[in-house]
C-alpha cells in the first residue's frame, strides 16, 4: 500500500487579517484551515462519487508555532485525514509559510450531520472512499 495523498491548497494572507502588531490574529488561523478543508471536501469527495453532505465541527484543536506576518504568504495549508469513524472523522491542517517553515498545526473532528433530524448521520460508502485515499498513519511516538 503507498502513502498516503496530501491535499494542498494555497491560501493568501489578507490585509485585513493582521492585528496592530503587524501579526496575523490566531482567528485567522483557523479560517485558512476551514477554507483549505472546504476545498479538499468539496473537491476530493466529488471525485470519489460522494456529494459532500452537511458536517459539523465537534472539536477543533490548534497549536500556534510561529508567526504568520503580512509577508508569510502566500501560505501553503496541508490536510490529511487522521481517523474515520462511523460519523465521523478527523481532519488534520499543517499551515506553513512561504520559506516552507510551519507557522501551525491543528485536528478537526467533523460529524456528518442530517439537516432534517438535526442528528448524526453514517458516512456514506463514497464519503469514506474520498477520506480513505487521504488517510494517514497516527505516530504514537
Amino acid at each position: 500500500m503507498g502513502e498516503p495523498a496530501v491535499f494542498t491548497c494555497e491560501v493568501q494572507v489578507r490585509w485585513g487579517d493582521s492585528d496592530r502588531l503587524g501579526h496575523v490574529n490566531n482567528t485567522r488561523f483557523v479560517e485558512y484551515m476551514q477554507e483549505a478543508r472546504i476545498h479538499f471536501l468539496t473537491t476530493e469527495l466529488a471525485a470519489a462519487g460522494a456529494r459532500p453532505g452537511a458536517m459539523v465541527v465537534r472539536k477543533m484543536d490548534v497549536e500556534f508555532l510561529r508567526i504568520i506576518t503580512d509577508d508569510s504568504g502566500p501560505l501553503k495549508v496541508d490536510v490529511t485525514v487522521q481517523h474515520v469513524g462511523t460519523s465521523s472523522y478527523t481532519i488534520r491542517h499543517v499551515v506553513t509559510d512561504r520559506s516552507g517553515a510551519v507557522c501551525g498545526t491543528g485536528d478537526a473532528l467533523l460529524v456528518a450531520f442530517d439537516v432534517k433530524t438535526e442528528r448524526s448521520r453514517p458516512l456514506s460508502d463514497a464519503e469514506r472512499a474520498g477520506l480513505g485515499r487521504y488517510l494517514a498513519p497516527v505516530s504514537t511516538g
